[in-house]
């Protein structure tokens, strides 16, 4: 079962690489929600696709390269880093941060609770301060936010 699961969220990333929304929000399962706890902002049904939509827009090329990926029964792990050009807009709770220009390359770990091949719960942990750091806005958040 657990070579399973990880075919399965392997299938996520390259379905979220593609920016295919319908396809994102099919795997999960009826009831299973996206928790990006950078920012605190859980995802339910459609809005499962607001992140992929969100993050493709602000990063063009973005890229999810995975390190490791750690499988234990219906749960799966995975290290791995959040990469692309800040060159769109990116929507955050407390504002949206116009394009940078700057290159991401951050750290991140995902853990996806899986049900019949499908995601039940994934639990997103981007590193949000390096991400921050990375596009230049750190030392001077507010000012970088349009309100």
């Amino acid at each position: 079962m657990s070579n399973d699961n990880v075919t399965a969220v392997r299938t996520a990333y390259a379905v979220a690489e593609r920016k295919d929304l319908e396809g994102w929000v099919n795997l999960f399962t009826p009831d299973g929600v996206f928790t990006d706890n950078s920012v605190g902002v859980t995802y339910r049904g459609r809005a499962l696709a607001d992140p992929v939509r969100n993050y493709g827009t602000a990063f063009s090329n973005m890229h999810r390269e995975l390190y490791r990926i750690y499988a234990d029964g219906n749960v799966v792990v995975v290290q791995l880093a959040l990469q692309g050009t800040h060159d769109g807009p990116l929507q955050l709770p407390f504002g949206e941060l116009p394009a940078t220009g700057k290159q991401m390359d951050a750290p991140c770990c995902d853990v996806f609770e899986l049900e019949n091949g499908k995601i039940k719960r994934f639990d997103c942990y981007p590193e949000g301060s390096i991400i921050f750091a990375q596009l230049g806005v750190l030392n001077n958040l507010d000012a970088a936010l349009s309100h």
